[in-house]
């Protein structure tokens, strides 16, 4: 069920539409029909008015469908008011996301932010009839009930409110401690160039990442198939390389409550050197997809960090001028792909230039008896000269500009 109000072209409704019956189908379900409303405003009631509501119900009588699927978030009230009039569970673009992630979600940080974002969307509607949301959990250890049933478990969606706050505060503080090991591990690659994957979900990123690092790295043609951040070191030649992350992918429409939630998974993008935005340049809305990521970015405060468009898919796309009309618009962007292969050395060599530019080179003066300064010099460095003079050691290096000003050689 969509919307489209004035201001907004039909056409991106659709758009938008086609994307939540594909959404539908990551989750499991068979979409047996579907309605776009026009309307002026929002009904505050039931969000698409009583008449619609009505119709809709008659849908659900003659397809046997067991659920409606709105193409926006539902305030509490409204989910429960068209609820009673269908019968049938009526879920929102929010609620499938997370179904999505909670299925998809294979480490611990995963499980924690899904849990906690699973839990902050319920507790406004636990005055509501919400079992059919809880998870069903049989002696085996497997899950039934469908769409919208992945939540956070049974027993914790029967306690009140207080529970459930404190249950919030717990995964809070679980996520907090997460994120200090996360801290620990990045001063461990201090000094190494980070690069972040961004992009549509869908776009190819974790393909692109295998091509690139030749690492195992999970590959699924389905939306959100990576959630948790996978970081490879990715070899560039001349001795050089770059630790690269793969990230969850955007959507349109994506809440940001969702994205405040997976903010400590998406920090390896805040905190990367350089990213590559990647996007299937063989969709038919792709454009609409940049903007939507680029709008993402924004929310996360980095869409003014050094970036690198990425055009992959180049060996599905029909019209080469469609491709040439992008790089016109993008400077310095790459056009690859990640399945065959094509154009990753162009890749590599754009990757290289981009870790060369935040280099400097150094004459620098130290004493032998400095072993821990001149071992990291040594580590974080490329040396291009050395010489003796007395008690030191000559040095010409060639290191990252953050690394010169961390170890004070310069200013």
């Amino acid at each position: 069920m969509g919307v489209c109000l004035p201001g907004t072209d039909r056409r991106e409704t659709e758009e938008t539409m086609e994307e939540l019956a594909l959404l539908a189908d990551t989750a499991g379900v068979e979409v047996v029909g579907r309605i776009v409303q026009e309307r002026a405003a929002l009904d505050p009631a039931t969000f698409i008015g009583k008449g619609k509501v009505l119709e809709l119900r008659q849908m659900v009588e003659e397809t046997g469908a067991d659920a409606v699927i709105f193409d926006d978030d539902l305030s509490p009230a409204q989910d429960r008011n068209v609820e009673r009039v269908t019968q049938v569970k009526v879920l929102d673009r929010s609620i499938l996301i997370l179904d999505i992630f909670a299925s998809h979600a294979r480490s611990r940080e995963a499980r924690t932010q899904v849990e906690l974002a699973q839990l902050e969307y319920l507790l406004p509607r636990l005055t509501r009839q919400w079992t059919h949301l809880s998870r069903q959990v049989s002696s085996a250890g497997g899950i039934s009930g469908g769409i919208g049933t992945r939540g956070p478990g049974e027993t914790q969606l029967e306690v009140d409110r207080r529970a459930i706050r404190k249950r919030i505060r717990d995964l809070t503080r679980a996520l907090e401690r997460i994120e200090k090991h996360r801290e620990t591990e990045r001063k461990g690659r201090a000094g190494l160039f980070k690069a972040a994957l961004v992009g549509y979900t869908n776009a190819g990123k974790s393909t692109l990442m295998r091509a690139l690092s030749g690492a195992d790295v999970l590959v699924e043609n389905q939306l959100f198939s990576t959630l948790d951040s996978t970081t490879r070191a990715v070899p560039l030649g001349y001795n050089r390389q770059v630790l690269m992350t793969d990230t969850v992918g955007f959507i349109r429409k994506l809440p940001t409550h969702l994205v405040a939630s997976f903010r400590s998974t998406l920090e390896e993008a805040v905190r990367a050197d350089l990213l590559l935005h990647i996007v299937d340049v063989s969709h038919p809305a792709c454009e609409e997809q940049i903007a939507a990521v680029l709008e993402t970015l924004e929310g996360l405060q980095i869409a003014e960090h050094p970036t690198l468009m990425v055009f992959n898919k180049i060996d599905r796309l029909d019209d080469p001028a469609r491709l040439s009309a992008l790089m016109h618009a993008h400077d310095e962007a790459v056009a690859v792909s990640g399945l065959t292969g094509e154009g990753m050395e162009d890749l590599k060599r754009k990757l290289y230039e981009k870790l060369e530019q935040g280099r400097v080179v150094l004459d620098v003066r130290v004493s032998q008896t400095e072993g821990r300064f001149l071992s990291e010099l040594y580590e974080v460095g490329e040396i291009l000269e050395r010489s003796y003079e007395g008690n030191d050691v000559l040095l010409k290096v060639k290191l990252p500009g953050e690394d010169a000003r961390r170890l004070q050689l310069v200013g």
